[in-house]
Order: structure tokens, then sequence, then C-alpha cells
């Protein structure tokens, strides 16, 4: 049974947003978490992320998350990066959810589905 078949709740974004807010704070690191800071810490955490992947084929790619090793070095990548885009967001008063589901939005209505209603047919287009 995977983690998403249980009825047992997961973690919600603010809870976690909260949590790295206490870390961070109990520590004393607020000083340092500027939206120029994290901005920065959050381009090296993807940049490791990408390090995992930079000489593998697509089909390795694909095949990653079935190694171990290199499937825990993936989470935990994507922890990284998302905890200091998490920081990041609450530096600057973004709320991450709002603006994805904006972004959504208006690249719904820049890129309709073919078919839909003012696609444009690439081969039409030309």
């Amino acid at each position: 049974m995977n983690e998403r078949e249980t009825d047992i709740p997961g973690p919600t974004l603010e809870g976690l947003r909260q949590r790295l807010t206490e870390f961070a704070a109990a520590r004393r690191w607020e000083p340092f978490h500027t939206p120029k800071n994290l901005a920065a810490a959050l381009t090296v955490e993807a940049g490791e992320l990408l390090e995992i992947f930079q000489w593998l084929t697509p089909e390795q790619a694909s095949a990653v998350m079935a190694d171990p090793e290199r499937a825990h070095r993936v989470r935990d990548e994507v922890a990284d990066v998302l905890a200091y885009l998490l920081q990041f967001c609450t530096a600057v008063g973004v709320d991450p959810l709002t603006a994805l589901e904006a972004k959504i939005e208006r690249n719904e209505l820049r890129f309709p589905a073919p078919g839909a209603p003012g696609a444009v047919n690439p081969e039409e287009a030309s």
C-alpha cells in the first residue's frame, strides 16, 4: 500500500510552512532568510536536483526512482527545493497555492487545448 492509499491525512502546506518558520526561528536564522538569500538557496537546491539527472539518457532518467540510493537523493532534493520555496513565499507574502492556481488559469487561456474554442490549429497557423 502506498502513502496515498491510507486514511491518515498527510501534512498540509500550511503546517509545513509553519514548521519551517519555527525551525528557523529556534535557530535565529530569520535575519538570513531574506528574499534574495532564499531565492538563491532555492536555485542551488534546484541545481542539486538537476545534477542527479545531468548526464542520464531519457531512459535512465525515467528509471531513477527504481534505484533506492538515487531515489533517496531525489526525494531529499525535492524536499529542499520545496522547503526553500515555502520559506521564500513566507518572506515575500505569496500564497503558493493561490499563485499556482492563477498561473494555471492564465496558461489555460494562453495555451488552449487542441480542439478547444479559440485554439489555433498549427496547420492553419502557417
